[in-house]
Protein backbone atom coordinates (compact mmCIF):
# COMPACT_ATOMS: atom_id res chain seq x y z
CA UNK A 1 0.00 0.00 0.00
CA UNK A 2 1.39 3.40 -0.97
CA UNK A 3 1.73 6.12 1.67
CA UNK A 4 -1.07 8.68 1.94
CA UNK A 5 1.48 11.35 2.77
CA UNK A 6 4.92 11.28 1.21
CA UNK A 7 7.78 13.63 2.05
CA UNK A 8 10.16 15.02 -0.56
CA UNK A 9 13.43 16.57 0.53
CA UNK A 10 13.73 20.24 -0.42
CA UNK A 11 17.05 19.73 -2.24
CA UNK A 12 15.47 16.97 -4.39
CA UNK A 13 12.45 19.09 -5.39
CA UNK A 14 13.29 20.49 -8.82
CA UNK A 15 9.66 21.35 -9.57
CA UNK A 16 6.76 22.21 -7.21
CA UNK A 17 4.17 20.42 -9.41
CA UNK A 18 2.62 17.53 -7.45
CA UNK A 19 2.51 15.37 -10.61
CA UNK A 20 6.16 16.09 -11.26
CA UNK A 21 7.17 15.33 -7.67
CA UNK A 22 5.25 12.06 -7.66
CA UNK A 23 6.84 11.02 -10.96
CA UNK A 24 10.26 11.82 -9.50
CA UNK A 25 9.93 9.11 -6.82
CA UNK A 26 11.18 5.86 -8.31
CA UNK A 27 13.38 2.89 -7.58
CA UNK A 28 16.84 2.84 -9.06
CA UNK A 29 20.19 1.14 -8.62
CA UNK A 30 21.77 3.01 -5.70
CA UNK A 31 25.23 2.28 -7.14
CA UNK A 32 24.59 5.02 -9.68
CA UNK A 33 24.56 8.77 -9.17
CA UNK A 34 21.35 10.69 -9.90
CA UNK A 35 22.16 13.24 -12.61
CA UNK A 36 20.00 15.98 -14.16
CA UNK A 37 19.23 15.38 -17.83
CA UNK A 38 20.17 19.01 -18.37
CA UNK A 39 23.69 18.28 -17.14
CA UNK A 40 24.52 16.25 -20.25
CA UNK A 41 22.15 17.72 -22.87
CA UNK A 42 22.94 21.17 -24.30
CA UNK A 43 20.23 22.85 -26.37
CA UNK A 44 21.01 23.37 -30.05
CA UNK A 45 20.25 26.97 -30.97
CA UNK A 46 21.53 27.02 -34.54
CA UNK A 47 18.66 29.11 -35.86
CA UNK A 48 18.44 29.85 -39.58
CA UNK A 49 16.20 31.88 -41.86
CA UNK A 50 14.53 29.85 -44.60
CA UNK A 51 15.34 31.10 -48.10
CA UNK A 52 12.83 30.64 -50.91
CA UNK A 53 15.28 29.30 -53.55
CA UNK A 54 16.82 26.55 -51.36
CA UNK A 55 15.48 23.00 -50.93
CA UNK A 56 15.21 21.82 -47.32
CA UNK A 57 14.74 18.45 -45.67
CA UNK A 58 12.20 18.30 -42.86
CA UNK A 59 12.35 15.75 -40.08
CA UNK A 60 9.93 13.14 -38.75
CA UNK A 61 10.45 11.72 -35.22
CA UNK A 62 8.41 8.56 -34.89
CA UNK A 63 6.73 7.57 -31.65
CA UNK A 64 7.58 4.47 -29.59
CA UNK A 65 11.29 5.01 -30.23
CA UNK A 66 10.99 4.08 -33.91
CA UNK A 67 13.71 6.50 -34.93
CA UNK A 68 14.21 9.65 -36.98
CA UNK A 69 13.88 10.02 -40.73
CA UNK A 70 13.33 12.61 -43.45
CA UNK A 71 9.66 13.54 -43.67
CA UNK A 72 9.89 15.39 -46.97
CA UNK A 73 11.96 17.73 -49.16
CA UNK A 74 10.49 21.13 -49.96
CA UNK A 75 11.57 24.42 -51.45
CA UNK A 76 11.90 27.30 -49.00
CA UNK A 77 9.13 29.27 -50.69
CA UNK A 78 6.66 26.53 -49.66
CA UNK A 79 7.64 26.73 -45.97
CA UNK A 80 5.51 29.13 -43.93
CA UNK A 81 7.65 29.30 -40.78
CA UNK A 82 10.80 31.12 -41.85
CA UNK A 83 12.70 30.87 -38.57
CA UNK A 84 13.79 27.26 -37.98
CA UNK A 85 16.70 25.28 -36.54
CA UNK A 86 19.45 23.42 -38.37
CA UNK A 87 20.33 20.02 -36.91
CA UNK A 88 23.34 17.78 -37.37
CA UNK A 89 24.27 14.13 -37.06
CA UNK A 90 24.60 12.83 -33.50
CA UNK A 91 22.27 15.32 -31.83
CA UNK A 92 19.50 14.07 -29.54
CA UNK A 93 16.07 15.06 -30.87
CA UNK A 94 12.62 15.00 -29.30
CA UNK A 95 9.14 16.10 -30.27
CA UNK A 96 7.56 18.50 -27.79
CA UNK A 97 4.12 17.07 -28.56
CA UNK A 98 4.93 13.36 -28.67
CA UNK A 99 7.88 13.01 -26.27
CA UNK A 100 5.47 11.44 -23.77
CA UNK A 101 4.84 8.75 -26.42
CA UNK A 102 8.51 7.96 -27.00
CA UNK A 103 9.27 10.41 -29.82
CA UNK A 104 13.04 10.52 -29.21
CA UNK A 105 16.08 9.62 -31.26
CA UNK A 106 19.57 10.38 -32.51
CA UNK A 107 20.03 12.37 -35.70
CA UNK A 108 21.55 10.11 -38.38
CA UNK A 109 23.43 10.80 -41.62
CA UNK A 110 20.06 10.91 -43.38
CA UNK A 111 18.91 13.99 -41.45
CA UNK A 112 22.29 15.72 -41.06
CA UNK A 113 21.69 19.33 -42.09
CA UNK A 114 17.90 19.03 -42.02
CA UNK A 115 15.62 21.58 -40.34
CA UNK A 116 13.17 21.48 -37.42
CA UNK A 117 10.60 23.93 -36.11
CA UNK A 118 10.18 25.07 -32.53
CA UNK A 119 7.91 22.06 -32.01
CA UNK A 120 11.09 19.99 -31.72
CA UNK A 121 14.12 20.21 -29.49
CA UNK A 122 17.64 19.25 -30.55
CA UNK A 123 20.49 18.82 -28.09
CA UNK A 124 24.22 18.29 -28.20
CA UNK A 125 25.23 15.33 -26.04
CA UNK A 126 28.07 15.68 -23.54
CA UNK A 127 29.90 12.46 -24.40
CA UNK A 128 32.13 12.86 -21.34
CA UNK A 129 29.03 12.20 -19.23
CA UNK A 130 26.88 9.82 -21.27
CA UNK A 131 27.25 7.47 -24.21
CA UNK A 132 24.73 8.43 -26.96
CA UNK A 133 23.56 4.83 -27.47
CA UNK A 134 23.11 4.43 -23.69
CA UNK A 135 20.91 7.54 -23.78
CA UNK A 136 18.84 6.07 -26.62
CA UNK A 137 18.33 2.87 -24.61
CA UNK A 138 17.25 4.92 -21.60
CA UNK A 139 14.51 6.59 -23.65
CA UNK A 140 13.00 3.18 -24.50
CA UNK A 141 12.37 2.30 -20.84
CA UNK A 142 8.98 2.64 -19.19
CA UNK A 143 10.47 4.74 -16.40
CA UNK A 144 11.92 7.29 -18.82
CA UNK A 145 8.54 7.54 -20.55
CA UNK A 146 7.00 8.25 -17.14
CA UNK A 147 9.54 11.05 -16.67
CA UNK A 148 8.48 12.50 -20.02
CA UNK A 149 4.79 12.24 -19.18
CA UNK A 150 5.41 13.89 -15.82
CA UNK A 151 7.23 16.76 -17.55
CA UNK A 152 4.39 17.34 -20.05
CA UNK A 153 1.86 20.11 -19.53
CA UNK A 154 -1.50 20.97 -21.04
CA UNK A 155 -4.91 19.41 -21.56
CA UNK A 156 -5.32 15.81 -22.69
CA UNK A 157 -4.45 15.44 -26.36
CA UNK A 158 -2.66 18.80 -26.46
CA UNK A 159 0.11 18.21 -23.96
CA UNK A 160 3.61 19.46 -24.71
CA UNK A 161 6.78 18.69 -22.84
CA UNK A 162 7.98 21.49 -20.59
CA UNK A 163 11.69 21.80 -21.35
CA UNK A 164 12.76 23.00 -17.90
CA UNK A 165 10.84 20.21 -16.15
CA UNK A 166 12.30 17.65 -18.53
CA UNK A 167 15.89 18.86 -18.15
CA UNK A 168 15.50 18.99 -14.35
CA UNK A 169 14.55 15.29 -14.17
CA UNK A 170 17.28 13.29 -12.47
CA UNK A 171 18.18 9.86 -13.83
CA UNK A 172 20.57 7.19 -12.51
CA UNK A 173 23.79 7.47 -14.49
CA UNK A 174 26.57 4.86 -14.28
CA UNK A 175 30.18 5.68 -15.11
CA UNK A 176 31.11 5.77 -18.80
CA UNK A 177 32.91 2.45 -18.42
CA UNK A 178 29.80 0.86 -16.87
CA UNK A 179 27.56 2.42 -19.53
CA UNK A 180 29.68 0.80 -22.26
CA UNK A 181 29.54 -2.57 -20.49
CA UNK A 182 25.74 -2.34 -20.15
CA UNK A 183 25.35 -1.39 -23.82
CA UNK A 184 27.63 -4.28 -24.84
CA UNK A 185 25.55 -6.78 -22.83
CA UNK A 186 22.37 -5.39 -24.40
CA UNK A 187 23.84 -5.51 -27.91
CA UNK A 188 24.94 -9.14 -27.53
CA UNK A 189 21.31 -10.23 -27.08
CA UNK A 190 20.15 -7.97 -29.91
CA UNK A 191 22.84 -9.47 -32.17
CA UNK A 192 21.53 -12.94 -31.30
CA UNK A 193 18.01 -11.81 -32.23
CA UNK A 194 19.35 -10.45 -35.53
CA UNK A 195 21.10 -13.74 -36.35
CA UNK A 196 17.87 -15.60 -35.58
CA UNK A 197 16.02 -13.24 -37.92
CA UNK A 198 18.60 -13.93 -40.65
CA UNK A 199 18.12 -17.67 -40.18
CA UNK A 200 14.37 -17.14 -40.36
CA UNK A 201 14.72 -15.31 -43.69
CA UNK A 202 16.81 -18.16 -45.07
CA UNK A 203 14.07 -20.65 -44.19
CA UNK A 204 11.43 -18.45 -45.83
CA UNK A 205 13.60 -18.39 -48.96
CA UNK A 206 13.86 -22.18 -48.73
CA UNK A 207 10.06 -22.44 -48.80
CA UNK A 208 9.96 -20.17 -51.85
CA UNK A 209 12.58 -22.22 -53.70
CA UNK A 210 10.82 -25.49 -52.84
CA UNK A 211 7.45 -24.27 -54.16
CA UNK A 212 9.09 -22.98 -57.34
CA UNK A 213 10.88 -26.28 -57.89
CA UNK A 214 8.06 -28.71 -57.14
CA UNK A 215 5.52 -26.73 -59.18
CA UNK A 216 7.98 -26.32 -62.05
CA UNK A 217 7.76 -22.52 -61.88
CA UNK A 218 9.63 -20.33 -64.28
CA UNK A 219 9.67 -16.62 -63.52
CA UNK A 220 9.60 -14.77 -66.81
CA UNK A 221 10.33 -11.06 -67.01
CA UNK A 222 8.45 -9.60 -69.94
CA UNK A 223 10.46 -7.17 -71.99
CA UNK A 224 8.68 -4.01 -72.89
CA UNK A 225 10.65 -2.05 -75.43
CA UNK A 226 7.74 0.10 -76.52
CA UNK A 227 7.64 3.63 -75.19
CA UNK A 228 3.88 3.69 -75.81
CA UNK A 229 1.71 0.58 -75.80
CA UNK A 230 -1.97 0.41 -76.73
CA UNK A 231 -4.26 -2.03 -74.94
CA UNK A 232 -7.53 -3.20 -76.44
CA UNK A 233 -10.38 -1.85 -74.29
CA UNK A 234 -12.10 -5.23 -74.07
CA UNK A 235 -8.93 -6.75 -72.60
CA UNK A 236 -8.67 -4.24 -69.76
CA UNK A 237 -9.75 -5.38 -66.30
CA UNK A 238 -8.20 -2.52 -64.26
CA UNK A 239 -7.66 1.19 -64.78
CA UNK A 240 -4.44 1.39 -62.78
CA UNK A 241 -0.91 1.92 -64.05
CA UNK A 242 0.89 -0.63 -61.88
CA UNK A 243 0.59 -3.53 -64.30
CA UNK A 244 2.88 -6.45 -63.50
CA UNK A 245 5.79 -6.91 -65.87
CA UNK A 246 6.44 -10.38 -64.45
CA UNK A 247 4.58 -13.63 -64.95
CA UNK A 248 4.96 -17.14 -63.58
CA UNK A 249 4.63 -20.17 -65.84
CA UNK A 250 4.71 -23.84 -64.93
CA UNK A 251 5.95 -26.54 -67.26
CA UNK A 252 4.56 -29.32 -65.02
CA UNK A 253 0.94 -28.47 -64.12
CA UNK A 254 -1.97 -26.58 -65.69
CA UNK A 255 -3.10 -23.10 -64.74
CA UNK A 256 -6.74 -22.61 -63.77
CA UNK A 257 -8.79 -19.73 -62.43
CA UNK A 258 -9.08 -19.66 -58.66
CA UNK A 259 -12.86 -19.52 -58.93
CA UNK A 260 -12.88 -23.08 -60.35
CA UNK A 261 -11.75 -24.51 -56.99
CA UNK A 262 -13.79 -22.24 -54.70
CA UNK A 263 -16.85 -23.70 -52.99
CA UNK A 264 -18.16 -20.44 -51.49
CA UNK A 265 -16.87 -16.87 -51.30
CA UNK A 266 -18.21 -13.99 -49.21
CA UNK A 267 -16.97 -10.67 -47.84
CA UNK A 268 -17.18 -9.60 -44.21
CA UNK A 269 -19.16 -6.69 -42.80
CA UNK A 270 -18.65 -4.28 -39.90
CA UNK A 271 -21.40 -3.67 -37.31
CA UNK A 272 -22.14 -0.09 -36.36
CA UNK A 273 -19.33 1.00 -34.04
CA UNK A 274 -21.75 3.35 -32.26
CA UNK A 275 -23.72 0.36 -30.94
CA UNK A 276 -21.79 -0.99 -27.95
CA UNK A 277 -24.01 -4.07 -27.83
CA UNK A 278 -22.20 -5.36 -30.93
CA UNK A 279 -18.66 -5.38 -29.51
CA UNK A 280 -16.57 -7.11 -26.82
CA UNK A 281 -18.32 -10.45 -27.15
CA UNK A 282 -16.90 -13.93 -27.79
CA UNK A 283 -16.92 -14.04 -31.61
CA UNK A 284 -13.60 -13.28 -33.34
CA UNK A 285 -13.74 -10.21 -35.57
CA UNK A 286 -10.74 -10.16 -37.91
CA UNK A 287 -9.30 -7.04 -39.52
CA UNK A 288 -6.23 -6.79 -41.82
CA UNK A 289 -3.96 -6.13 -38.81
CA UNK A 290 -4.67 -9.68 -37.58
CA UNK A 291 -3.37 -11.33 -40.75
CA UNK A 292 0.15 -11.85 -42.08
CA UNK A 293 1.86 -13.10 -38.91
CA UNK A 294 0.81 -16.74 -38.86
CA UNK A 295 -1.01 -19.23 -41.04
CA UNK A 296 -3.54 -20.44 -38.46
CA UNK A 297 -5.92 -17.86 -37.01
CA UNK A 298 -7.24 -18.66 -33.53
CA UNK A 299 -7.74 -15.21 -32.03
CA UNK A 300 -8.45 -11.66 -33.21
CA UNK A 301 -7.72 -8.34 -31.53
CA UNK A 302 -11.37 -7.31 -31.64
CA UNK A 303 -14.43 -9.35 -30.71
CA UNK A 304 -18.13 -9.03 -31.52
CA UNK A 305 -21.25 -10.32 -29.81
CA UNK A 306 -24.10 -12.75 -30.43
CA UNK A 307 -26.30 -9.68 -30.75
CA UNK A 308 -24.33 -8.63 -33.85
CA UNK A 309 -24.89 -12.11 -35.30
CA UNK A 310 -28.61 -12.17 -34.41
CA UNK A 311 -29.11 -8.76 -36.02
CA UNK A 312 -27.25 -10.00 -39.13
CA UNK A 313 -24.56 -7.34 -38.79
CA UNK A 314 -21.75 -9.84 -39.26
CA UNK A 315 -21.13 -12.87 -41.46
CA UNK A 316 -19.92 -16.00 -39.66
CA UNK A 317 -17.00 -17.93 -41.17
CA UNK A 318 -16.49 -21.60 -40.38
CA UNK A 319 -13.29 -23.41 -39.48
CA UNK A 320 -10.81 -23.78 -42.39
CA UNK A 321 -12.15 -20.71 -44.20
CA UNK A 322 -9.32 -18.88 -45.98
CA UNK A 323 -9.37 -15.16 -45.15
CA UNK A 324 -8.00 -12.87 -47.88
CA UNK A 325 -7.33 -9.14 -47.39
CA UNK A 326 -8.76 -7.50 -50.51
CA UNK A 327 -8.56 -3.76 -49.79
CA UNK A 328 -5.77 -1.46 -48.66
CA UNK A 329 -2.03 -1.50 -48.19
CA UNK A 330 -2.02 -5.09 -46.88
CA UNK A 331 -3.92 -6.55 -49.84
CA UNK A 332 -2.92 -10.16 -50.46
CA UNK A 333 -2.41 -11.17 -46.83
CA UNK A 334 -4.02 -14.52 -46.05
CA UNK A 335 -4.77 -16.72 -43.05
CA UNK A 336 -6.88 -19.76 -42.17
CA UNK A 337 -9.66 -19.64 -39.56
CA UNK A 338 -9.19 -22.36 -36.94
CA UNK A 339 -12.50 -22.16 -35.05
CA UNK A 340 -16.19 -21.82 -35.89
CA UNK A 341 -16.63 -18.43 -34.26
CA UNK A 342 -15.08 -16.02 -36.74
CA UNK A 343 -16.15 -12.93 -38.68
CA UNK A 344 -14.36 -10.05 -40.37
CA UNK A 345 -14.71 -6.50 -41.58
CA UNK A 346 -15.44 -5.56 -45.19
CA UNK A 347 -11.75 -5.49 -46.16
CA UNK A 348 -11.55 -9.26 -45.86
CA UNK A 349 -13.08 -11.95 -48.03
CA UNK A 350 -13.72 -15.47 -46.70
CA UNK A 351 -13.14 -18.37 -49.09
CA UNK A 352 -14.14 -22.00 -48.60
CA UNK A 353 -12.23 -24.36 -50.90
CA UNK A 354 -13.59 -27.37 -52.77
CA UNK A 355 -11.52 -29.88 -50.77
CA UNK A 356 -11.84 -32.50 -53.51
CA UNK A 357 -9.71 -30.27 -55.72
CA UNK A 358 -7.55 -28.16 -53.42
CA UNK A 359 -6.23 -28.19 -49.85
CA UNK A 360 -6.77 -24.91 -48.05
CA UNK A 361 -3.25 -25.12 -46.54
CA UNK A 362 -1.75 -25.50 -50.02
CA UNK A 363 -3.70 -22.48 -51.25
CA UNK A 364 -2.45 -20.49 -48.26
CA UNK A 365 1.20 -21.24 -49.06
CA UNK A 366 0.62 -20.66 -52.76
CA UNK A 367 -1.05 -17.25 -52.34
CA UNK A 368 1.40 -16.20 -49.65
CA UNK A 369 4.29 -17.15 -51.94
CA UNK A 370 2.91 -15.16 -54.89
CA UNK A 371 1.41 -12.29 -52.89
CA UNK A 372 3.58 -9.60 -54.49
CA UNK A 373 2.64 -10.65 -58.01
CA UNK A 374 -1.05 -10.83 -57.12
CA UNK A 375 -0.94 -7.35 -55.57
CA UNK A 376 0.54 -5.86 -58.75
CA UNK A 377 -2.61 -6.88 -60.55
CA UNK A 378 -4.91 -5.44 -57.86
CA UNK A 379 -4.50 -1.69 -58.33
CA UNK A 380 -7.37 0.50 -59.43
CA UNK A 381 -6.43 4.18 -59.30
CA UNK A 382 -4.35 4.51 -56.14
CA UNK A 383 -5.69 1.88 -53.73
CA UNK A 384 -5.10 -1.84 -54.29
CA UNK A 385 -8.45 -3.64 -54.41
CA UNK A 386 -9.21 -7.34 -54.90
CA UNK A 387 -12.96 -7.87 -54.87
CA UNK A 388 -14.60 -11.28 -55.14
CA UNK A 389 -14.51 -11.22 -58.95
CA UNK A 390 -10.83 -10.41 -59.12
CA UNK A 391 -9.99 -13.02 -56.49
CA UNK A 392 -11.90 -15.64 -58.49
CA UNK A 393 -9.90 -14.63 -61.59
CA UNK A 394 -6.48 -15.19 -60.00
CA UNK A 395 -4.64 -17.87 -61.96
CA UNK A 396 -3.56 -20.86 -59.86
CA UNK A 397 -1.11 -23.60 -60.79
CA UNK A 398 -2.90 -26.66 -59.43
CA UNK A 399 -1.01 -29.95 -58.95
CA UNK A 400 -2.74 -33.18 -57.85
CA UNK A 401 -3.79 -33.49 -54.19
CA UNK A 402 -0.85 -35.79 -53.35
CA UNK A 403 1.60 -33.13 -54.56
CA UNK A 404 -0.32 -30.47 -52.63
CA UNK A 405 0.05 -32.60 -49.47
CA UNK A 406 3.79 -32.94 -50.06
CA UNK A 407 4.13 -29.16 -50.39
CA UNK A 408 2.07 -28.58 -47.22
CA UNK A 409 4.10 -31.11 -45.19
CA UNK A 410 7.41 -29.56 -46.22
CA UNK A 411 6.23 -25.97 -45.72
CA UNK A 412 4.62 -26.76 -42.37
CA UNK A 413 7.88 -28.13 -40.95
CA UNK A 414 9.79 -25.03 -42.04
CA UNK A 415 6.92 -22.80 -40.96
CA UNK A 416 7.10 -24.23 -37.42
CA UNK A 417 10.86 -23.64 -37.37
CA UNK A 418 10.30 -20.06 -38.59
CA UNK A 419 7.70 -19.47 -35.87
CA UNK A 420 10.12 -20.79 -33.26
CA UNK A 421 12.87 -18.47 -34.49
CA UNK A 422 10.47 -15.51 -34.48
CA UNK A 423 9.53 -16.22 -30.87
CA UNK A 424 13.16 -16.61 -29.81
CA UNK A 425 14.19 -13.40 -31.59
CA UNK A 426 11.35 -11.48 -29.96
CA UNK A 427 12.20 -12.98 -26.56
CA UNK A 428 15.86 -11.99 -26.90
CA UNK A 429 14.96 -8.42 -27.85
CA UNK A 430 12.50 -8.16 -24.96
CA UNK A 431 14.99 -9.75 -22.55
CA UNK A 432 17.74 -7.34 -23.63
CA UNK A 433 15.56 -4.31 -22.86
CA UNK A 434 14.16 -5.85 -19.67
CA UNK A 435 17.62 -6.60 -18.27
CA UNK A 436 18.79 -3.10 -19.21
CA UNK A 437 15.82 -1.49 -17.49
CA UNK A 438 16.06 -3.64 -14.38
CA UNK A 439 19.79 -2.97 -14.12
CA UNK A 440 19.17 0.79 -14.04
CA UNK A 441 15.76 1.18 -12.43
CA UNK A 442 15.76 -1.41 -9.65
CA UNK A 443 17.15 -1.33 -6.13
Amino acid sequence: MSALLEEVRFKDASNWSVAHLMESQFNYNKEYELVRIGDFLIRNRNRITIEDHIEYRRVKIRMKNKGISVRDRVMGKEIGTKKQFLIKKGQFLLSKIDARNGAFGLATDEVDGAIITADFFAYEIDKKRIEPYFLVLLTTTKQFQKFSQGASRGTTGRQRIDEKSFLDVKIPLPSLEKQRAIVKAYQSKVDLAISQKDELNKKEKKIENFINEILGFEKVEKENTKLLEFINFKNMNIWGTKISNTQFKSFLYPSIKFGKIIKTISTGTTPSTSNREYFDGDINFYTPSDLGYTKDLFYSKRMVTEKALEDKKIRLFKKDTLLFVGIGSTTGKVGIVKNDRASSNQQITGIVMNDKLALVDFIYYYLNHLKDEIIKESYTSTIPIMNQEKIANIHIILPPLEIQREIVRYCQVLNNEIKGLEEKAEQNRALALSEFEEGIFSE
